[in-house]
């Protein structure tokens, strides 16, 4: 059986696994109409053939082993598509197991899909349902959230993405006939874009449609030089300042769905630094709520550099770049001027090369070592490295490039979420991409920083900030 070496990324991460914040990644995929078990499983099957490096499982070995390997397999060692039977806290459910429990690196392969059929009310949801619909009903604002500022404008909606109460709106019946899908992904072994590709190539064999990727857009190079006043890397990172934690271990999750900000034409910047800008100002605006002492902000930035077609790379391929922000860079209310320095910072972190974790993380998984003591050297330094890790992740898929239209039946995805583990010390995370246009914002966080409500005023938060940097508004 042919075997490969785990690379940097996947190394890193095996090293540090926890049993009470698994590793998973979450893709949520609505689309309008049923699917047909069997053929769903057959077209799912054949995608991952049709994609080979899915097919792996960690191989076992002695403990003076230099390596950690990936056997390649020729078939999956377990059914991978499954159909809870669907009942009044399916979608919950999934939800939750997608957040609590990853797919074993022993099974090939480490991916999970679930498919949740006639998708309806869900109470004390990890996540709304109301998905696709004009409009959701809203709460009233509570007066100490509005002081607090979660609108400008002396309103906070609440409602969208809340777990629902007595007297909101029930789910339409398109709704209730709608399917979900639910892919789980061990991080270890694969990222969130790999595995949609591999989800797009099954949607193009059960439905028969064409769901080749549309052509990135295009953009002019630009000539301009670094910013000359980024901010140093040298100094501590603000953390994201505790809520009200809940006493179980593990992550908590939010889902909900917004207006695409709008950018004049040829604007110097991109939607990826709008909402670089609204989730630096965002967690500026909940520190200060919460007594934080005014530090710099580092917003880590995975980079994918992969084509989207049939050869992109499958596993883990993104790249990560630090965007630093000055604490008196977020009082501004300048916003256009943030904007425009944001966007000459990523640009020129994009246009660095460098290795996927950097240049230490290559170093300490060099195989010159035992690999077991490459993992307490790497568990031992991540404890002492901690106050330097950046204050939060922001993943911004983009807009979905696949059209995940699976036949007349089911139908075209509508909406698609994202997620990535959300672990102490950063302990928050924000996923973002685009469908129907639409965007679809995922926040996640660690249950031991962040209860369910602060998730719900922190995406209250991002609608604002999101709001200030649309050009019509600006």
């Amino acid at each position: 059986m042919r075997t490969i070496p785990f690379p940097v990324v996947d190394e890193v991460a095996r090293h540090c696994l926890q049993e009470e914040e698994p590793e998973t990644v979450h893709i949520e995929v609505h689309l309008p109409g049923r699917l047909d078990p069997a053929g769903l499983r057959k077209a799912f099957h054949e995608a991952l053939l049709r994609h080979p490096r899915i097919l792996m499982r960690e191989a076992r070995g002695r403990w003076y082993r230099r390596r950690y390997e990936w056997e390649l397999t020729e078939r999956p060692d377990v059914e991978v598509v499954t159909f809870p039977a669907p009942g009044r806290d399916t979608l919950r459910d999934a939800r939750t197991r997608a957040l609590t429990t990853a797919p074993p690196l022993t099974d090939s392969p480490p991916v999970r899909l679930e498919v949740v059929e006639r998708a309806g009310r869900v109470e004390g949801s990890e996540a709304t349902d109301a998905v696709g619909s004009a409009g959701s009903a809203s709460a009233p604002a509570d007066p100490a959230a509005v002081a607090a500022g979660s609108r400008a404008a002396g309103a906070a909606r609440v409602g969208a993405a809340a777990p629902r109460k007595r007297g909101q709106a029930e789910p339409t019946p398109a709704q209730h006939q709608g399917t979900v899908l639910f892919l789980t992904v061990n991080h270890t072994a694969l990222d969130g874009p790999a595995c949609l590709r591999v989800l797009a190539t099954a949607a193009e064999i059960y439905g028969g449609k064409d769901n080749s990727p549309a052509a990135p857009p295009t953009r002019a190079p630009d000539p301009q030089p670094a910013s000359p006043d980024t901010p140093s890397n040298w100094s501590p990172p603000a953390r994201v300042a505790p809520g009200t934690p809940e006493p179980s271990p593990g992550n908590g999750l939010l889902v909900t769905e917004l207006p695409l900000p709008h950018r004049p034409k040829g604007a110097p910047y991109t939607v990826n630094d709008q909402l670089m800008v609204t989730t630096a100002l965002t967690i500026a605006h909940w520190n200060r709520e919460h007594g934080a002492h005014p530090r710099p902000l580092r917003i880590t930035m995975p980079v994918d550099d992969r084509p989207r077609d049939l050869t992109m790379p499958i596993g883990n391929g993104t790249r990560l770049v630090e965007v630093p922000f000055a604490p008196e860079e977020l009082k501004t209310s300048d916003i256009q001027g943030l904007l425009t320095r944001t966007a000459t910072r990523t640009r020129t972190l994009k246009s660095l090369p460098r290795p996927q974790l950097g240049h230490g993380a290559a170093l300490l998984t060099a195989p010159v070592t035992p690999v077991a003591w490459r993992a307490a050297l790497t568990r031992g330094l991540r404890r002492a490295a901690a106050p330097w890790t950046s204050t939060t992740l922001l993943s911004n898929i983009g807009r979905i490039p696949y059209p995940l239209d699976f036949g007349e039946e089911a139908g075209r995805a509508h909406a698609v979420w994202f997620s990535a583990p959300a672990r102490m010390p950063r302990g928050l995370t924000v996923t973002t991409a685009s469908t129907a246009g639409r965007l679809h914002l995922a926040l996640r966080w660690s249950r031991s920083l962040l209860s369910h409500g602060d998730g719900a005023h922190l995406r209250d938060l991002f609608e604002h900030y999101l709001h200030t940097t649309d050009v019509e508004q600006s």
